[in-house]
Order: structure tokens, then C-alpha cells, then sequence
């Protein structure tokens, strides 16, 4: 009996094509159907073997190949994940991927569900050893061009800021833009001047806000090149001390961690910008002036045990230098008192689970309802609902205050904390609530 012809087994090939940009994708023939036809006509010429054609079209118009997330190509891996495919093809290997990490995750995909890539114009496919290394040496070689490109433009760049172009968008407030430089706008130079001097002489970022919004300060008013309207928006504490550790205002440019001095005029002077930094880092109340220089215990004088005896702070320094800071009850560290009378807290935890606590509080009316009550029947011109809100800003912007301000602001509030070794409670100081409130005075203008 003569051997019968076996049948070909039929194998399932999807055509995957993309085009980094939109640019030309509106003509009746463009790149992706080019991508595509190409495709089409290989598996024709390989239909004697089985190929096939799916139905689906996996086309990423606009989408760059740096990464995978691109709607066709994870629409095409969930249907090799479904058993669907059997062959990807594309054009040329860099339209699935252009970058080195991407490509070995692919190919682990394929190798598991027993997919073979082909790329039309490359001329290879993984399903031997000598497709995988072209394949690899391509990849190699593309990624190496690339960082070469990027070596260039970052060179550019450096070069560029040296000589003091600016090349990042919008100027700062303060500046303009004049043949591709800083230049300095008078009238919105007085406002950056106006925010160093009274932060450098007073220290207080919300009384600094209070006296901007009584000027009507705004954030830079621009109009872009393609010209869309960048509107002036009331200056809040996060654009403050964006303003405040901006060197640009000494007349640097920035790439990266670099500074390059001397790119344009100068709105502060470096002594004023000397001032203004000791100003974020310093402490402010005298209490804290005359502990400078000291390990910092922002919790000093405010913890007690449950008998009703003050937590000590205390600190070690190990021989590599570094310090450990804790809070020790008084009996364990004068008496020796042992066991559940030996309270020992990481200063640093404790710090945090009072902070913690502090803002959940802040920012929960009702928690807040019967100190605040209390306060008003003693002030009958306080608003009970504008203090409400004034705590609810507080909490709201403690995470953009420097630690000076978030200490102040801590002693300020709290009266006392309560601390057992399972066990942790806040009692909070209602002048200090008032005090907080008249100092805000105007909450909403201090929304981030």
C-alpha cells in the first residue's frame, strides 16, 4: 500500500505591527498596512507548510516600543497565553520591542506556549539557535545605538545649560524668557525678593502665605509656544518651598544634581539665600534654639507614663558613628526599675505613632467637636466651623512643612501624650487649637 500525504498541521500566524507616532497614519496607505501586507504575503508563501492567518489585526498606531504596555501587543499576549497563536510575525524585531529588558520576557512567553517569532525583513525566526543569536547580536547592537543617542542628547543638554540656555518649559516665576534665557520680570521679581526677606526674618511659612494672599501673589502667568494659557493660581505652601530651595534665583542652571552658576541674573543674593536655608533647618522657638546642636527629641516634655512621671530622653552613639535615640521612663533610668515599669520606646516609632495619631485627629470633626465647643463658649469670636477647617488645612499640609514648623506645630497642639507599653494617648491643648487657627486665619487660602 503506497504511504498516503500527510496534511500539513495548520499553524496559526498573527501579524503585529506598530508606528512610534500618528504622523501620516491618515493616509490611505501608510505604514501600518505596509507592516501588515508584508506580513500577509509571507504566510502566503508559507501556506504549503500550514500557515494560516488569524483574524484579528494586532496594529499599535502611536505607541512607543520602549515598553509593553501598548494595547495590541497585550491584547496579542493574552491570546498566546489562550493558545491562540502558534507564529508572530512582524516587520523588523524592533517593532515588537526596542528595549533589552522587554525582549527576553517576550521570548520566555513564546518558548512557553511553543511560539515561533519571525521577522520578515531580518530573515530568521527563533525556532533554531542561529535565528536566537541574530535575534540577540540585533537587540545588542540596537540597544547600543540608542544609549549612544541618548550619551549625545544628554551631552547637548550640559552644554546647552552652561552657556545658560533654559530648556525646561515654563520659567520660574520671577523670570521670562528672552533669546532661549532667563531674563527678570521686575514686577514678579519683587514677589520672589518679598518671600526670602520675610522667610529669612520670621521663619513662619503660614503667616508668610497670609501676607501673599493680602498681595494677591499668583503662581507664574505664561503663555506657551503652541500657545496655550498657563493662568496664575494663589501661591501654596508646596509652590513656597519650591520657590524657597530653587537655586535658579542665584543665577544657576540645574542638570540633574549639577549646578552651573552664572547662566543669568541673580534675584536674591547669596547671603539672603544663606539665611533663608539656616531658616528651614534651624529650629524656630527659643526652647528648641537653645537644644541646636543636640540630638533632636521633638516629643521632649510632652511624654509621661500612665503614674504620671515624664519619659526621659536619652541617646547611645556606636563606634561606627551612628546614634540611637530612645525615650526611657524616669524609674528605669534612675531607679532601675525593671520589666513593665522599664518602659523603653525607639524614638523614632514613638515620633511617628504621635504624629500618626495627631493627624488622624486633626482630620476627624467629631474628635475634635467637644475641645472645639469648649473653645468657642470661652471665645465667643471664634467660628466653630472655621476652626474645624482650620484643622482639617493642618493636617492636610503637615506632610510639606519643614520639621521646625511640624515641632512648633506639635507643642503647640498637644499638651501632653500618655504612653503605656501597649498603649498610646493624645490630650490636646484647646488654647493651642484657638492659637492654631487664628495664626491660619483664612484656611482656604492655604489649599495645596
Amino acid at each position: 500500500m503506497k504511504n498516503m500525504p500527510t496534511t500539513a498541521r495548520r499553524l496559526r500566524c498573527a501579524v503585529y505591527a506598530r508606528k512610534s507616532t500618528d504622523e501620516g497614519m491618515e493616509r490611505e496607505y501608510n505604514s501600518i498596512d505596509a507592516q501588515r501586507d508584508g506580513g500577509a504575503n509571507y504566510i502566503a508563501t508559507r501556506r504549503s507548510e500550514g500557515w494560516i492567518p488569524v483574524a484579528d489585526d494586532y496594529d499599535d498606531a502611536g505607541y512607543s516600543g520602549r515598553d509593553l504596555k501598548r494595547p495590541a501587543l497585550q491584547r496579542l499576549l493574552a491570546d498566546i497565553r489562550e493558545g491562540c497563536i502558534d507564529v508572530v510575525i512582524v516587520y523588523k524585531i524592533d517593532r515588537l520591542t526596542r528595549a533589552m529588558r522587554d525582549f527576553p520576557v517576550l521570548i520566555d512567553l513564546f518558548d512557553k506556549h511553543k511560539v515561533t517569532l519571525v521577522s520578515i525583513t531580518e530573515n530568521f525566526n527563533t525556532k533554531d539557535a542561529v535565528g536566537r543569536m541574530t535575534l540577540n547580536m540585533m537587540l545588542t547592537f540596537g540597544q547600543f545605538e540608542r544609549e549612544i543617542a541618548a550619551d549625545r542628547v544628554r551631552d547637548k543638554m550640559v552644554a546647552s545649560k552652561k552657556k545658560g540656555l533654559w530648556m525646561h518649559g515654563v520659567p520660574p516665576l520671577g523670570y521670562d524668557l528672552k533669546d532661549r534665557r532667563l531674563a527678570i520680570n521686575q514686577s514678579e521679581a519683587k514677589t520672589v525678593r518679598f518671600i526670602f526677606e520675610h522667610f529669612a526674618e520670621h521663619g513662619s511659612a503660614i503667616g508668610l502665605l497670609r501676607e501673599l494672599r493680602v498681595r494677591g501673589a499668583t503662581s507664574k502667568v505664561w503663555t506657551t509656544q503652541a500657545g496655550r494659557q498657563i493662568t496664575g493660581k494663589p501661591i501654596d505652601k508646596s509652590l513656597l518651598y519650591k520657590v524657597l530651595a530653587n537655586r535658579t534665583y542665584l543665577g544657576e542652571l540645574r542638570h540633574h544634581d549639577q549646578w552651573f552658576p552664572g547662566a543669568h541674573s541673580a534675584i536674591v543674593t547669596a547671603e539672603l539665600w544663606d539665611r533663608v536655608q539656616a531658616r528651614l533647618v534651624v529650629p524656630t522657638s527659643p526652647r528648641e534654639r537653645v537644644e541646636a546642636g543636640k540630638v533632636a527629641f521633638p516629643l521632649r516634655g510632652l511624654l509621661v507614663a500612665a503614674d504620671g512621671r515624664a519619659l526621659t530622653p536619652w541617646h547611645t552613639t556606636k563606634k561606627n558613628g551612628r546614634t540611637y535615640r530612645y525615650y526611657l521612663s524616669t524609674r528605669a533610668l534612675h531607679e532601675g526599675a525593671k520589666g513593665q515599669d522599664a518602659l523603653r520606646f525607639p524614638a523614632a516609632e514613638l515620633e511617628a505613632a504621635v504624629v500618626q495619631q495627631l493627624r488622624h485627629v486633626l482630620k476627624m470633626p467629631a474628635l475634635l467637636a467637644d475641645l472645639i465647643k469648649t473653645e468657642v463658649a470661652r471665645n465667643p469670636r471664634l467660628d466653630e466651623a472655621q476652626v474645624t477647617v482650620a484643622m482639617a488645612q493642618v493636617e492636610k499640609l503637615w506632610g510639606l512643612l519643614v520639621p521646625a514648623e511640624q515641632s512648633r506645630l506639635l507643642h503647640r497642639l498637644v499638651e501632653k501624650v500618655v504612653v503605656s507599653a501597649d498603649a498610646l494617648e493624645l490630650r490636646l491643648r484647646a488654647a493651642g487649637v484657638r492659637a492654631t487657627a487664628d495664626e491660619i486665619h483664612a484656611p482656604t487660602e492655604f489649599a495645596a
